[in-house]
């Protein structure tokens, strides 16, 4: 599945959206992937999960035994990864500000564990979810998401395994761009507005 494919994905779901948008990261930026559009098709969703499973097992030597992404966008996209390479998922939740287990959900000592996101931008919620996988004893073998919107850039702390990468340029509040400067800016997202 090449990028002209799973962009089409994005945009036949109408989740690749134009306008002024706050990223989580609190960066603004012209475009948003709205990845909840895209996975809550599941044939869609199976369809680029088997392509994104397809990758990981080429460019990742070392046997999975776990899925874990970070709630709440990893959620849908760990769940059909986890089904796709024959492995359990589970999720980490942000409670006070930092990620834990909730709902009976424990990592195995040594485990094996790959962290599946849907979109990474600054790599920042990857890293904490990997600091947290080791935390609780996961041996963390590598990531993955269906976009890397940092081009490469992002540094999670582990082999990035993404379904494509896009150049999607992000801006500080105080920097915004003269195209920027005029347009209401929405958070959309599982932080922000609908």
């Amino acid at each position: 599945m090449n990028q002209d494919i799973v962009l089409k994905e994005f945009k036949d779901a109408e989740a690749l959206l134009e306008g002024h948008f706050v990223l989580s990261s609190g960066k603004h930026s012209d475009r948003y992937l709205q990845c909840a559009r895209v996975l809550m098709d599941p044939v869609r969703s199976a369809r680029l999960c088997q392509a994104l499973a397809q990758k990981v097992r080429s460019e990742i030597d070392e046997s999975i035994d776990l899925v874990v992404s970070p709630a709440m966008g990893g959620v849908v996209v760990g769940y059909e990864m986890a089904r796709q390479l024959g492995v359990p998922a589970i999720f980490f939740e942000r409670v006070d500000g930092s990620f834990c287990l909730r709902r009976g959900f424990d990592i195995p000592d040594n485990a094996k564990c790959l962290m599946v996101e849907d979109v990474v931008t600054t790599g920042l919620s990857s890293r904490e979810c990997i600091d947290a996988i080791r935390g609780e004893g996961g041996d963390v073998v590598g990531g993955a998401c269906l976009v890397d919107r940092s081009n490469g850039a992002a540094d999670i702390g582990t082999k990035l395994v993404p379904l494509i990468m896009l150049d999607v340029p992000t801006f500080d509040t105080e920097n915004l761009p003269s195209h920027l400067q005029d347009i209401p800016a929405h958070k959309p997202g599982s932080r922000g507005m609908k």
